[in-house]
């Protein structure tokens, strides 16, 4: 029996969120979703995601930096895929990620908006979901 992936997505904004959110469950996801770090820690340790989709800015400038951290200090969600979607990696003023330096904890890193089929082929690439084997 296959069971349904379950991703969660860290983020505070609210419009990003709903139609993100549509879009994955119309591809067959279960979304849970946490608006801020502190939420989804504690939503990740009750649900075990199978992958989190992480916003850096929320209620702080870094705070999906240290949101990550904790993520990967946790053995139970060590191996969880993590997602960065960011603004900041092409739009963050004076502030600008290189995630390409590899010093962040992360699984996959891209711009927000995100091009949505690349973000669907993706994780299915990390969860070995169904359009990844086509």
């Amino acid at each position: 029996m296959n069971k349904t992936k379950t991703i969660l997505i860290v983020d505070d904004d609210g419009d990003f969120v709903e139609s993100l959110s549509v879009y994955l469950e119309s591809h067959g996801f279960r979304v849970l979703v946490a608006d801020d770090g502190d939420e989804g820690l504690k939503l990740a340790r009750m649900e075990d995601p199978d992958l989190v989709i992480m916003d850096i800015v929320m209620n702080e400038r870094t705070e999906g930096f240290f949101t990550i951290r904790e993520m990967r200090r946790d053995s139970r969600l060590r191996d969880v895929p993590i997602f960065v979607l960011s603004s900041l990696y092409s739009d963050g003023g004076s502030f600008r990620i290189q995630p390409e330096a590899g010093w962040l904890a992360h699984d996959e890193f891209m711009p927000k908006p995100p091009d949505v089929a690349e973000l669907i082929r993706k994780i299915d690439e990390h969860l070995g979901t169904r359009e990844a084997s086509k």
